[in-house]
């Protein structure tokens, strides 16, 4: 088994209301000099064909029309 990470995340120039909610709120909360914030989701799997990852992605863990994704493989699960 092999440790795999993919993290999704929306495409340039696609609309992220949950990144601009983030980069609105954190000046009021004291943190200043932050700006283009964008909120994506990482998705962490063990599998035994890392090579399927893609798919996986294709099919259900991406929105490829708004997401990209990125995998990265961790190396041999517990």
């Amino acid at each position: 088994m092999a440790r795999v990470r993919v993290l999704v995340r929306p495409k340039e120039g696609i609309l992220d209301p949950q990144g601009q909610a983030v980069e609105q709120a954190l000046p009021a909360l004291g943190f200043d000099g932050v700006s283009n914030v964008h909120v994506g989701r990482l998705v962490e799997l063990d599998v035994e064909d890392p090579g399927q990852v893609p798919a996986m992605c294709e099919k259900l863990l991406a929105n490829t029309l708004i997401e990209d994704y990125e995998v990265v493989e961790e190396g041999a699960a517990a």
